[in-house]
């Protein structure tokens, strides 16, 4: 059994960042360097063979990475998503302080109250604060073969409301919980004019119903059920369970190649997806063929034509325009896509026929086109 008095953690296998620091020159010809701000992940590791891992997943190339606080080296990649299949943690998945740092130390830590490091009243003004907002995410990635966390550190107001309900609704579950780490641009209108950044997000596939009534409980490998579940087996996933949880043939394509590139294939496996893809392909060519019924009424021929002229009646369609909007995007961030990109690829595909506008048929059609789905 586990020492009592020794407080156990889970491993930190990284950062995601979603940040980074650049280069320029001033007007006087000075070189200077400042923070800027990044609408994909980045992730850092002194591990180079976990991130060549997370680059095969996420796009991306490992590289040699310094940190500019003169830390020890590690290796960067900036992936091409902005959005991550994760594990979120019952405990501490999202921690907050008031720091202040002086480089690379922290000289404060302060809950508003009381200052943790020196154990004494908190310093700070609280309307014109030294110290910073401080937001840490801890979250597992689903797909990578490595047993660990990755933290997440965000310095900004809307992170700082936003995380904490949601741990503290997760913490209901009583064991990890399948989800999504995502970003999500803001955009606020100050006195100097309008200011756009990027805030992250936690995203669940479970309920909050089913979150309060505790149906996700037990060991860490305890996931949501849904399209992205995972079992961590022998440190990698388990592609037959998340085939089998699997709704269209593309999902299936998409853990194919996941298992490729991360070099987990073999015959067994193929074999098993591939099953799984045609009986998924199958059944979407069966659910789309029309029913006797349909099809004899297709065949009907039109009524006669009537000699009297009725006013026009609008006919309001059935569908939820914005709920299937809604979709579209979700289905996008799984590709890695901004709103910007589906915005622009709606328009492309529709004669320049922006969302905002079209019908709840073209928002369908193009969700199916982009979940992969043929007629």
């Amino acid at each position: 059994m586990p020492i009592i008095d020794l407080q156990r953690r889970m491993r930190q296998l990284g950062e995601i960042r979603i940040g980074h620091v650049v280069a320029g020159v001033s007007k006087k010809g000075n070189a200077y360097t400042r923070p800027a701000k990044l609408d994909k992940f980045r992730f850092t590791s002194p591990s180079r063979e976990i991130l060549a891992e997370v680059a095969a997943l996420y796009g991306g190339e490992v590289k040699p990475w310094t940190p500019a606080n003169g830390g020890p080296a590690e290796f960067e990649v900036y992936s091409t998503t902005n959005r991550l299949p994760v594990l979120i943690p019952p405990r501490d998945a999202v921690s907050q302080w008031y720091e202040l740092y002086a480089g690379s130390k922290c000289q404060r830590r302060c809950d508003g109250v009381t200052e943790h490091k020196r154990d004494r009243p908190c310093m700070c003004d609280p309307d014109d604060r030294e110290c910073k907002i401080t937001t840490r995410v801890n979250v597992m990635l689903r797909d990578v073969p490595a047993l660990g966390q990755w933290l997440l550190i965000t310095k900004g107001y809307y992170a700082a409301t936003e995380l904490p309900p949601a741990a503290e609704l997760l913490s209901k579950a009583g064991g990890y919980v399948a989800g999504w780490l995502g970003m999500e641009e803001k955009l606020v209108q100050r006195d100097e004019g309008p200011a756009r950044f990027m805030v992250p997000t936690l995203d669940v596939e479970i309920t909050p119903a089913a979150l309060m009534a505790g149906q996700i409980t037990g060991a860490p490998a305890a996931v949501a059920s849904g399209p992205e579940r995972v079992a961590i087996t022998g440190g990698r996933p388990d592609y037959a369970a998340l085939a089998a949880v699997a709704t269209t043939s593309e999902e299936v394509a998409r853990i194919y190649r996941q298992a490729v590139a991360a070099q987990h294939m073999d015959k067994g496996l193929a074999a098993t997806l591939t099953t799984r893809g045609e009986a998924l392909k199958a059944a979407a060519a069966t659910a789309q063929s029309p029913s006797p019924t349909e099809q004899a009424r297709e065949e009907a021929p039109p009524p006669p034509p009537v000699d009297e002229v009725h006013d026009a009646e609008i006919v309001e369609e059935d569908e939820d325009v914005e709920g299937i909007w809604l979709q579209i995007i979700t289905a996008a961030g799984r590709h890695g896509m901004t709103t910007e990109q589906v915005e622009q690829e709606f328009a492309a595909a529709n004669e320049g026929l922006g969302p905002g506008s079209a019908s709840a048929a073209r928002l369908r059609s193009f969700l199916d086109t982009l979940k992969g789905v043929r007629a």
